[in-house]
């Protein structure tokens, strides 16, 4: 006998009065509700029900197991109803992993922009250019820059394009002239973020675009950005950092013609977690808001 099924029959009985009423209830026979009381008390070893052909008392063994079965089935209608809230409405955490400049630039503030539309869903902003693993660090989302592999297990939603821009602030320019081909960007200085290496630097066919010997490097693309404006040096970074400078006149675009080919930017989430409505959301939302910001960026 299924337990639940049982405790409903059973509060059924006590609140419609006799077997009959609680059948009708439930849409059930009498004879199953008769065979599903004498089950129970079978399993409990214990009378819960006085019966003779005209009335029915509960015994205290049944006050207390009626109790306890209000109990039981409360929390299940509770438990069930917060499930169904979480279907039909955006609540809980999310956590995301995004690339720093990107996360910073991009994601950030397309998050911001979900929680004024859903403020219950409260979200862990994870930015880091390491390559996280989603399903065994427990992250809702990641966004990620580059092909994506064939057998990728995660879902993909293509957003846009990752383009990079190389540029230089007009005192740099001023007082050490303008590049004219990536070649002489060896003899420039040049500033360089850290975590690009042999494999995952920048190229221009199949050299790297830009020289390892570079005379300021940091982990960081906003403190690139500034030492840029601050004429430090000529740096190469995505269009979403660098787009308000350049409309600003901040600075200036250089080599448009040599730049490194765009890379994707998918949106990525396991398989099994677009079910519930903070996912759902999440996913409409990012999906209408991202192209429509990367174009954006793209067009300053």
């Amino acid at each position: 006998m299924n337990k639940l099924r049982g405790m409903e029959v059973f509060v059924a009985v006590v609140e419609s009065g006799s077997f009959s009423e609680a059948a009708k209830r439930l849409d059930i026979s009498s004879v199953m509700v008769g065979k599903t009381v004498a089950q129970m008390e079978t399993q409990l070893q214990a009378r819960l029900l006085q019966r003779n052909t005209r009335r029915q008392t509960l015994t205290e063994a049944g006050k207390a197991w009626y109790e306890e079965c209000l109990h039981v089935l409360d929390a299940l209608h509770s438990a069930e109803n917060r499930i169904e809230s979480l279907r039909r409405f955006p609540a809980g955490s999310l956590r995301i992993s995004a690339a720093t400049t990107l996360g910073s630039t991009l994601v950030a503030p397309l998050c911001s922009e979900f929680q004024q539309q859903f403020p219950d869903v409260h979200i862990e902003l994870d930015l880091s250019d390491r390559f996280v693993d989603v399903v065994a660090e427990g992250f809702d989302f990641v966004f990620r820059i580059g092909e994506l592999p064939t057998d990728t297990p995660l879902v993909a939603q293509r957003l846009g394009d990752y383009r990079m821009v190389i540029a230089g602030a007009p005192a740099y320019l001023a007082r050490y002239g303008a590049p004219q081909s990536t070649d002489a960007l060896k003899t420039h200085r040049c500033l360089r973020y850290s975590n690009w290496n042999s494999l995952n630097g920048w190229r221009s066919g199949d050299s790297l675009l830009w020289p390892e010997n570079a005379t300021f490097s940091c982990n960081d693309g906003q403190a690139l950005r500034r030492a840029a404006l601050a004429g430090a040096g000529l740096i190469l970074q995505p269009r979403f950092l660098l787009a308000d400078d350049i409309a600003a006149g901040r600075l200036v675009p250089l080599l448009e013609d040599a730049l490194p080919a765009p890379r994707p930017i998918h949106l990525l989430w396991r398989q099994d977690v677009h079910y519930v409505a903070k996912h759902r959301s999440f996913v409409e939302w990012i999906s209408l808001r991202a192209p429509h910001e990367i174009a954006r960026y793209e067009k300053k």
